[in-house]
């Protein structure tokens, strides 16, 4: 039976057997020890969005002690959700995706990650 950890469009997380394109998470766990989601659907306001291989890292999916890990068709419907890119593994998109953020908003400079998680989370 396929876990409760993919993410549609419109942020809900469902159960589906499909394989993600990109992962990512909610800022914490959001799963008890038998990997099931409790109520609560987020631990803070950092949405981000995450490759599903970085510097040879291995997670086991829904661990104890650890934060639950998501799972997107793709990165629009990472975006859709929500969800920005993480800046650690996904940098580049991530500085990208702030540089535009801040130019839309007339800043000289790009976006800080928490000024951009708390617009976002108002909006969610």
């Amino acid at each position: 039976m396929a876990l409760q950890n993919r993410v549609t469009a419109f942020g809900d997380i469902i159960a589906h057997p499909a394989r993600g394109q990109m992962m990512g998470n909610r800022g914490g766990r959001l799963h008890d020890c038998c990997q099931t989601l409790g109520a609560r659907r987020w631990a803070s306001a950092a949405w981000i969005i995450c490759v599903l291989e970085f510097k040879c890292r291995h997670r086991q999916i829904m661990a104890a002690n650890s934060y639950t890990e998501l799972f997107f068709l793709d990165e629009v419907t990472a975006l859709a959700a929500g969800h920005r890119p993480c800046f650690e593994c996904r940098r580049k998109a991530a500085n990208d995706f702030a540089g535009k953020w801040g130019q839309s908003r007339g800043l000289d400079a790009r976006a800080r990650a928490g000024d951009m998680d708390a617009i976002l989370h108002r909006q969610r």
